[in-house]
């Protein structure tokens, strides 16, 4: 574990196990490569992210990639996520290319340039698989966001991940099936498992995770007042629970909350502040909206 530049860089127990069955079978110089693409990978997230204002507090090295821990993450808007998630596989590419020119130019060996080209392919698009917590599993709750609302999104890429992880699980024994003497695909078997379990605990803490977007709708919404916004209504009616009033909340969009009556006479409108503070200072999920006016 390494501190640097206030970000605390580890390698995750998953790598640790790579890199111990790299050395035991002599393939050092492979494991000096993948960790290097690796870094460079999760370098290209944290420059870009670190140029947006983010706030990174660790980053664990995976050999597939990086998982970075950014504070605020709830209140970041979904522009920059998307454009820190593609500076990582980006990276890939460069670097691929960068090897397979100094292949075709006889500056590297054909076959080291090969491998080098391959595994950037290999990580750069393996990242960009629909699954959390890779590259493309943040991707997909980007594009979530854009129409579910933040609780709905959250739940629905887990779930997505699960799905998907597991899928990853079984097809690394479809070789037992397909017969010609083949095993099981440890290596993806691995990473499935560990997928699959990162994703069950993400489930898992998905109240929390939205607890953690409500808290910082205040840093949030006073952003979207000083720079001027649409303000997108959320109509309730007064039976409305505060929680699922606050479920409706979409990423980037400040909401006014409408308690209507049934026939349609509008009770009172709430600012979406009122509405999250009055949820974080007494902390009664099932309070009435219609409470917060008395």
């Amino acid at each position: 574990m390494i501190k640097f530049r206030g970000i605390v860089w580890s390698i995750h127990p998953l790598f640790v196990l790579v890199m111990i069955a790299s050395i035991v079978t002599g393939y050092f110089a492979e494991l000096i490569t993948l960790f290097g693409i690796v870094l460079v990978h999760e370098l290209g997230h944290v420059i870009v992210a670190r140029g947006y204002g983010w706030t990174i507090r660790e980053v664990k090295l995976l050999p597939f990639g990086g998982v970075a821990e950014v504070e605020d993450t709830g209140g970041l808007p979904a522009k920059e996520e998307a454009v820190v998630v593609l500076a990582g596989p980006l990276q890939n590419v460069w670097m691929g290319a960068a090897a397979w020119g100094m292949g075709q130019l006889g500056w590297w060996d054909s076959e080291w340039a090969a491998y080098v080209l391959q595994a950037n392919i290999m990580i750069g698009l393996f990242n960009l698989l629909p699954i959390l917590p890779l590259d493309g599993g943040k991707l997909l709750q980007v594009v979530l966001s854009r129409s579910l609302t933040y609780h709905q999104m959250l739940t629905w890429g887990a779930r997505i991940s699960l799905l998907l992880s597991a899928g990853m699980v079984l097809y690394a024994f479809s070789p037992l099936f397909q017969g010609g003497g083949r095993g099981i695909q440890l290596n993806l078997l691995a990473v499935g498992i560990f997928l699959f379990m990162t994703n069950w605990t993400y489930n898992r803490h998905i109240p929390f995770l939205f607890l953690r977007f409500l808290t910082s709708r205040g840093t949030a919404s006073t952003r979207h007042i000083i720079r001027g916004v649409w303000a997108q209504p959320i109509v309730v009616s007064q039976r409305h629970t505060v929680t699922a009033a606050l479920r409706l909340f979409k990423r980037d969009r400040y909401h006014l909350i409408v308690v209507m009556e049934e026939r349609g006479r509008i009770l009172g409108i709430l600012p979406e502040q009122q509405l999250v503070n009055g949820f974080l200072e007494d902390g009664k999920p099932d309070r009435a909206v219609c409470d917060l006016f008395m």
